[in-house]
């Protein structure tokens, strides 16, 4: 199968305007849905208190929520942690009541499902902690993109830095409007799971970049469309082999992981295959729409050096 890529030729250049008009459709419905819905921040974010309690036997989630949405946490979320006897819950902060009070009051409403339960942590995040890491979160993607920009910059060309900020951009950008449109808790672990889509789309993008500029100075004949698909199709196997390997990591962890990593094996999920395409068509399409040739990526011949030669 990997040898029949390796030997294919798919016109990947020729479907770039359809690439495009998805991209954009997808920015669009990712855009709108941030403005409008927001996403849907985590305890971290927001603030508020984290109750973990052990039961005897299996805590039956459906009615921990009804007993705790029956005594006013309605927004209160609940969730396995770790076996199905241990359960994690996170309660929004309330005015006016402390947190060793609102910890009172969870574990006296679980306590009517079930007498033998024992409270193994409470801890609490407060607003100007949740506040403090969207903001530190947020400079950190923008750090990120910016050092990107300069590396790949200095690393081939400027009209490759500017492909390669593009692409980074388009996943994160369909990564949050994924997060947006569900509605899935966005917590830390997403957020270090949108960095690492950062990481894992510029290394693939890397790969394709690295191959057009060696193509661009080995290939005589065949314009830049020409040479950017030869790249492209070198380098689809190895784009292949590990998205699909990546993928089948991140579902055993979606299926087998529990709930407490479902929000992180989520977001890679959707970063990998977005990621992947972006490689392709995206990076690749804003470098070639920019007008990148061989002049510009041909070594630069210092003068003189003909006269080195014996």
């Amino acid at each position: 199968m990997f040898k029949l890529l390796k030997e294919n030729k798919i016109d990947f250049m020729s479907k770039r305007k359809m690439a495009i008009i998805f991209s954009v459709i997808l920015l669009l419905i990712s855009s709108v849905a941030l403005v409008n819905n927001g996403l849907n921040f985590g305890i971290d974010f927001t603030g508020g208190t984290l109750v973990e309690v052990g039961y005897p036997e299996s805590a039956d989630l459906v009615a921990i929520q009804k007993v705790l949405d029956e005594k006013g946490f309605t927004e209160a979320t609940v969730v396995h942690f770790g076996t199905t006897k241990d359960v994690l819950i996170r309660v929004a902060p309330r005015e006016g009541v402390s947190q060793n009070d609102i910890s009172s009051l969870v574990l006296r409403a679980l306590k009517t499902t079930s007498e033998n339960i024992q409270l193994r942590r409470s801890e609490y995040v407060g607003p100007q902690v949740g506040d403090e890491l969207t903001e530190q979160g947020g400079l950190a993607m923008l750090y990120a993109l910016i050092g990107i920009l300069v590396y790949v910059a200095l690393r081939f060309e400027y009209r490759f830095s500017i492909g390669s900020v593009s692409a980074l951009i388009h996943d994160v950008l369909i990564v949050l409007g994924f997060f947006a449109v569900t509605q899935v808790e966005f917590d830390l672990s997403v957020l270090a799971a949108v960095l690492a889509v950062i990481g894992y789309s510029l290394n693939d993008t890397i790969v394709v970049y690295d191959r057009i500029r060696e193509n661009f100075r080995k290939m005589r004949k065949g314009t830049s469309i020409d040479i950017m698909n030869t790249s492209i199709n070198q380098t689809l196997s190895r784009t292949l082999v590990t998205s699909l390997t990546t993928l089948l990591v991140l579902l055993a962890l979606f299926f087998l992981g529990g709930e407490v990593i479902h929000s992180f094996s989520i977001a890679l999920i959707v970063g990998v295959v977005v990621g992947t395409y972006s490689s392709i068509y995206v990076a690749s399409t804003v470098a070639l729409q920019l007008g990148v040739s061989k002049v510009d990526l041909m070594p630069v011949k210092k003068e003189g050096t003909e006269f080195d030669a014996p």
